[in-house]
């Protein structure tokens, strides 16, 4: 079904923005109409091709899966700018003088912000730092330094290389402690030996933690589990640890698949939260889904950490994922809890983010009362 959606959707674009580039007076005098639409037509099979192998192959099929979402990825943004100047000349109908310089600014535009979301999409995540007053914390951690990262969706476009790099700008920050929050793969275990020896390199003595997202499940989980682990990272299926003495850290499986299948979105978080949590207590849930964060707050935990939505990714999406998660990205105050939601490091689909750069998040923790 979603194959057929992205065939519908790109089809559209691919011939609506082939037929309004061709019409811009320079082209048109350059290419003749014939090369221009069979030129179009091979660039559409492929595409459609591309579409049908997908991306999420971490072999040759990769190439043909890539193009196709990240020509969707630029066909969307181009269309934005060429619509609104054919809405603004009613298609021609009016302002007719001023219809093809509209229309050659409109495509300039499209082909600049295509461009500029690519870069956002390839350039390494910015560090984003939020600082939390976290009821019941220990004096003695105050100050204490956490690094949140999520959505890495390691896998063709993201290997051990890109990883290592992360490492390096994490380590840098100098945490306590790493918590990954979901979907740390794009679909299938990664695969690379290397991966153990790159994730080994992260320091932080209070531990690497990580939760399953959405994407760990559309593969094999439970490889992907043990490709982490080989590299020291603890998962919280459902589990809480003590971080370190009066703070504790919880984490539940993605909930995903019960918000797809109508089931029991909160039977993990009643697991691993007690009726009132009696000291400072962080939980982990990739999907910031409003029963979680509702429990969640009324349990007492005093920081809820997600991620999924990448803030959008590719605006005006950013809009459309609000409607579903109205708490879209940064930090939120919740009865009492602070909520932050990630933009996630990575990237899906399209290698591509417009105004959502991706982000690895520092969080440092504060005594309410101690708190400047």
């Amino acid at each position: 079904m979603f194959s057929i959606v992205l065939n519908v959707i790109g089809t559209l674009f691919h011939f609506y923005v082939a037929q309004r580039i061709h019409s811009l007076g320079p082209v048109r005098a350059r290419v003749p109409a014939k090369i221009w639409w069979l030129g179009a037509l091979l660039v559409w099979i492929v595409y459609l091709l591309g579409v049908h192998l997908g991306d999420e192959a971490i072999d040759w099929r990769w190439w043909p899966g890539q193009f196709a979402l990240t020509w969707l990825g630029i066909l969307f943004v181009m269309t934005l700018p060429l619509l609104a100047a054919d809405i603004a000349t009613g298609f021609g109908w009016w302002w007719k003088a001023r219809a093809q310089g509209l229309r050659r600014g409109a495509a300039v535009l499209g082909l600049l912000l295509s461009a500029f979301a690519i870069w956002q999409g390839v350039r390494a995540p910015v560090v984003i730092s939020y600082e939390v007053a976290l009821p019941k914390l220990p004096a003695a951690l105050d100050g204490m330094r956490l690094v949140m990262v999520s959505d890495l969706h390691l896998g063709a476009q993201r290997r051990a290389d890109w990883m290592a790099a992360r490492v390096a700008q994490i380590n840098a920050l100098q945490p306590a402690a790493v918590l990954m929050v979901g979907d740390q793969v794009e679909d299938n275990p990664l695969g690379e030996p290397q991966l153990a020896a790159v994730l080994r390199g992260l320091k932080a003595p209070r531990g690497v933690w990580a939760v399953t997202g959405n994407h760990e499940f559309y593969g094999d989980v439970e490889t992907t589990v043990r490709e982490f682990e080989e590299g020291g990272v603890r998962w919280l299926r459902n589990a809480s640890v003590e971080l370190a003495p009066g703070l504790r850290l919880a984490g539940i499986e993605d909930v995903g698949r019960a918000m797809r299948g109508a089931g029991a979105i909160t039977g993990g978080l009643a697991g691993v939260l007690p009726e009132s949590a009696t000291e400072a207590t962080i939980l982990l849930s990739h999907i910031p889904a409003a029963p979680v964060i509702d429990m969640a707050a009324a349990r007492g935990a005093g920081l809820m950490l997600s991620g999924h939505t990448h803030g959008g990714q590719i605006w005006p999406f950013s809009y459309l994922v609000q409607r579903r998660f109205p708490q879209l990205v940064g930090q939120h105050a919740v009865r009492g809890m602070d909520l932050i939601i990630s933009r996630g490091a990575g990237s899906w689909g399209p290698r591509m983010r417009l105004w959502q750069p991706g982000e690895i998040v520092l969080i440092t923790l504060r005594v309410p009362s101690l708190k400047p």
